[in-house]
């Protein structure tokens, strides 16, 4: 059997990986876009690496984009297989791609005009929103924990790894004649005692790994820690300053974290009076998804939801779908709190709260997640003083915070943490991905003083036999 590593080796986005086994049974492992490098994201999407129509299977580790969001396009492009996941990550890309897929033609439309003045001919986006909703029917949810024979030499399992809701590591077993190999493929992996859902959970004993590094070299403060943070700058925004504090938030998971933190500051009476705006029909989308799947949650959650029947719904909190009311944002001048995505500050209607208010001190700017380097995020939070937003330069004049503890991604003490359930001499090979290049060699040195001999840093495209 093979590995190949199409993507998410020296990144952190375009999660992709082949499986080929001695019958020729092809089995792709995420089918990620890449994110956050302009324009050239565009060449690096369509530059799949392999054929979509030999690929049998595709295993979905979880829904967020960066592991799901070229699933339609390998569909437009012949795909004819399977996709398997949770449920909960089936109905999150039910909404996420199609909401991907509308971004692609707003892009290319937006692109399109320079092409046009500089008379070269249009492009077609990457998918549309039509594509989108077609490739769903080709989704298969399997819950966690059941073992479930894809066929009669190939088995997977989803184990919760508390990154997302729906997020699984999958775990398969693999007869190659009379033998048996086994493969985890952890996909992100959440980190532990968060508010809303339950610790990344053991999978079985494996004799190769696949393991993700986005915080392989660096430790998290507290979830208690970042609570008390985020009550702090709210006052100091809202209440001190009178501006916005605006939260630029992934749509999924990061947005309900921080409506649900903010839920049980107000019932602690430690939020200023103000409204709150979560400003994405995406994320109000995903609030409803995650309303449904109570069942993800952990006990802490469902005790929370005995005496507070909408965890993601309060006094004050106002969730923003309209283009129209979204404007009217801009002309609220009272202090408030803005929750809108992006969270990497690149795309969505973030993009325009910043550009109407990075320019005033009263405004405080708070990033609750990992940007990666080359976007506006990363630009705005190393301190940058001026920055392009819609191809217009802004003066930085707001606050600029940041809460890591928000993170859905181990630090790296929690990623060894997470491997502890195995034992290491069994392990043949512990693949290192999804992970910046020197994040991943001292991801590996930290593996090493923990006992993990074995760890292995693949390159670009490379092939591995296992």
């Amino acid at each position: 059997m093979k590995i190949q590593f199409i993507g998410a080796t020296t990144e952190v986005t375009g999660s992709k990986f082949i499986l080929t086994t001695k019958k020729g049974k092809k089995i792709l492992l995420d089918c990620g876009m890449y994110q956050g490098k302009g324009l050239e994201t565009d060449a690096m999407n369509r530059d799949l690496g392999f054929e979509p129509s030999e690929i049998d299977y595709l295993l979905l580790s979880h829904a967020h984009i960066d592991h799901s969001g070229l699933i339609p396009y390998i569909y437009k492009l012949g795909f004819k297989g399977t996709v398997f996941c949770t449920p909960a990550t089936r109905d999150l890309c039910s909404i996420m791609l199609p909401d991907s897929g509308k971004i692609q033609e707003a892009d290319t439309k937006q692109f399109n005009k320079k092409r046009l003045k500089q008379q070269l001919p249009p492009v077609e986006p990457i998918y549309t929103m039509k594509d989108a909703a077609a490739c769903m029917h080709v989704f298969v949810s399997i819950p966690y924990n059941l073992n479930f024979n894809i066929t009669p030499d190939f088995a997977i399992q989803f184990v919760d790894t508390g990154h997302m809701l729906g997020s699984g590591a999958i775990y398969m077993t693999i007869k190659e004649g009379r033998t048996k190999k086994t493969l985890c493929y952890t996909g992100d992996i959440g980190r532990y005692n968060k508010r809303i859902l339950p610790d990344p959970k053991c999978f079985p004993q494996a004799d190769y790994i696949i393991t993700e590094s986005t915080y392989g070299d660096r430790l998290h403060p507290t979830i208690e820690g970042a609570e008390e943070e985020l009550m702090l700058i709210v006052k100091d925004a809202c209440a001190q300053k009178k501006g916005k504090l605006i939260i630029p938030s992934f749509a999924i998971g990061r947005t309900q974290e921080i409506v649900y933190a903010l839920h049980r500051l107000k019932n602690q009476n430690n939020l200023p009076d103000i409204e709150i705006f979560v400003d994405s029909p995406l994320a109000v989308s995903a609030t409803d998804i995650f309303r449904i799947h109570s069942d993800c949650f952990n006990e802490e959650m469902r005790d929370f939801i005995s005496n507070n029947p909408d965890p993601f719904g309060f006094d004050k909190l106002h969730y923003v779908r309209t283009i129209e009311d979204s404007k009217r944002l801009n002309t609220y001048n009272r202090p408030c709190i803005i929750i809108s995505a992006s969270g990497m500050m690149e795309a969505g209607r973030v993009k325009h709260h910043l550009a109407n208010n990075i320019e005033n001190p009263r405004t405080t700017i708070l990033s609750v997640g990992y940007c990666a380097p080359r976007t506006l995020g990363a630009k705005i939070m190393r301190g940058e003083r001026t920055v392009s937003i819609f191809g217009q330069l802004y003066k930085v004049k707001a606050t600029i915070k940041s809460i890591e503890a928000f993170s859905g991604h181990g630090d790296y003490k929690e990623l060894i943490n997470y491997l502890s359930c195995q034992n290491r001499k069994a392990i043949k090979r512990l693949f290192i991905i999804h992970g910046e290049e020197e994040v991943r060699y001292k991801y590996a040195d930290h593996l090493k003083e923990a006992g993990f001999n074995m760890s292995y840093i693949p390159a670009f495209r490379e092939e591995v036999e296992i």
